[in-house]
């Protein structure tokens, strides 16, 4: 059996427990054809309503995918998402969610961070999203510092913690694989964050290269970096302040993940660190939407919640 099938073995039978009788749509784009096809052979092993459906990558993450592929997702009982931009933050997502399909996306997915994402204990990580949400989930104030700089505090107000887990068993739920994070997009943000993980385009930084964000009231007054600068302000040619919104806060559950390998999707999940998102919520239980959601990766963070150190999951060979 290949890396490749044992991985889809994975996302389609345990992750997303799909049985016969469901229908399921496979989503995929012309640079991720490999896994795409991986994940149908199992699925139409399972069932007779498969179909697997592909369009070219998108402009940017959280593009709308063509009308036909938002239709095929909101019609499936199950749909797994393996693009090269991600569906995550979009409508068409949502919409699926709503419509009670269970919904994995796997944005901007290689073949190895596949097979190596998918190689992990799903219970063990449902298991320290559910820890890291009882330390958090009471706060009122978020606080996250480094000693690389960051230095800001979130307000969470009426927003609810979020978990994913990778285990998407029930209606109208999703998740990322690979998977392991504790998420919100909170009410008001104001302060400094410094990425020095990993974060597009750049992929994994190198040593000493640092990205710089200020907050002020919820959104990103000033960027360091000319590119992702150039990415933000052309959103906000179309959405105006919506692209500048501090989106998110997420806890990297995932102690399987040891190292930072470059990839945004598995990276954000790596235990120990902190991810914040700049773009789009509405699709995380916030009110913004924007054509993009940017997430930056920030290593060896201390998480404050109402001034109670977050005791975090640390990767399993710290």
């Amino acid at each position: 059996m290949t890396a490749l099938r044992t991985a889809a073995e994975t996302a389609v039978r345990q992750c997303l427990g799909l049985e016969a009788g469901e229908s399921c749509a496979i989503v995929t784009d012309d640079e991720r054809v490999p896994i795409g096809e991986a994940l149908y052979e199992v699925a139409r092993e399972i069932t007779d309503d498969a179909v697997i459906v592909r369009y070219p990558p998108g402009e940017t993450h959280g593009s709308e995918p063509p009308e036909p592929v938002a239709a095929a997702m909101a019609g499936a009982d199950v749909v797994l998402a393996p693009t090269t931009k991600s569906l995550s933050h979009t409508r068409a997502r949502t919409d699926a969610n709503e419509a009670g399909a269970r919904v994995a996306t796997l944005p901007g997915i290689t073949e190895d961070v596949f097979t190596t994402g998918l190689d992990a204990d799903y219970e063990s990580i449902a298991t320290h999203c559910e820890a890291v949400r009882e330390q958090v989930a009471e706060a009122e104030e978020i606080r996250v510092t480094t000693d690389a700089g960051t230095d800001i505090t979130f307000g969470v107000g009426d927003r609810e913690w979020l978990a994913d887990t990778g285990i998407v068993h029930d209606p109208g739920t999703m998740s990322n694989l690979p998977a392991g994070e504790v998420f919100i997009s909170p009410e008001t943000a104001d302060g400094t964050f410094v990425v020095d993980g990993t974060m597009r385009p750049h992929g994994l930084l190198e040593a000493g290269h640092r990205l710089t964000f200020e907050v002020e009231d919820g959104l990103v007054t000033h960027i360091s970096d000319d590119e992702i600068r150039e990415t933000v302000a052309n959103a906000a040619d179309e959405v105006g302040d919506a692209a500048y919104n501090l989106a998110e806060l997420g806890i990297g559950t995932n102690v399987a993940v040891t190292e930072l390998v470059g990839s945004v999707l598995l990276d954000e999940k790596a235990g120990g660190t902190i991810h914040i998102a700049i773009g789009d919520d509405a699709g995380i239980g916030g009110e913004t939407d924007a054509p993009i959601h940017l997430d930056g990766i920030i290593r060896e963070p201390t998480v404050l919640a109402d001034g109670e150190p977050v005791d975090l999951p640390v990767a399993d060979d710290a």
